[in-house]
């Protein structure tokens, strides 16, 4: 039995939809939307899917992809203040948990602390926040797991010292 590769790509696609959204909310900029980057990066895997050799996990291969288009998109959007084409027809829907005030509060708090980070440190960070290993961020980033350690310690301190005075 031959597999289908739009069944196996809608299959991916659904496994992994709510870490590219979780990617694309941190690069959006106005009036650039999550949503908008979310249709590019998935855009940009289904241009990508055949091209995939399976010599990394696939979702190694989905976070590199996403985090090398929200990265240029934002770079684009800087350097020519351009907006991103709407694709209409993939939508993501948000989760039904709408976390408490206080919890929101807590979010938006480490939100902006992220977002105070240069790009190579936000991106380890959100790597690290979707629970990948320093071997996977490494792989994704290019940088060797060692030197992932040593920045997710500065990072870790950099967010310390910048949350700290805002839940106080």
């Amino acid at each position: 039995m031959q597999s289908n590769p739009e069944i196996d790509f809608e299959e991916i696609l659904e496994k992994n939809k709510h870490k590219i959204y979780r990617i694309c909310k941190v690069y959006a900029v106005y009036p650039i939307e999550p949503q908008d980057l979310f249709q590019e990066v998935v855009f940009q895997i289904w241009k990508s899917y055949s091209t995939f050799k399976g010599t990394a996990h696939i979702s190694t291969w989905i976070y590199k992809i996403s985090l090398n288009v929200c990265l240029r998109s934002k770079i684009k959007f800087d350097k020519k203040n351009s907006k991103m084409v709407r694709l209409e027809s993939i939508q993501f829907l948000t989760p039904k948990h709408i976390p408490d005030e206080s919890e929101q509060e807590k979010y938006q708090f480490l939100r902006d602390c992220i977002s105070s980070l240069n790009e190579g440190d936000k991106s380890i960070v959100i790597l690290y926040l979707e629970d990948l290993s320093y071997k996977e961020i490494a792989s994704i980033t290019g940088l060797s797991e060692n030197h992932i350690a040593v920045k997710m310690k500065r990072i870790r301190k950099k967010l310390f010292d910048c949350i700290t005075p805002k839940l106080n």
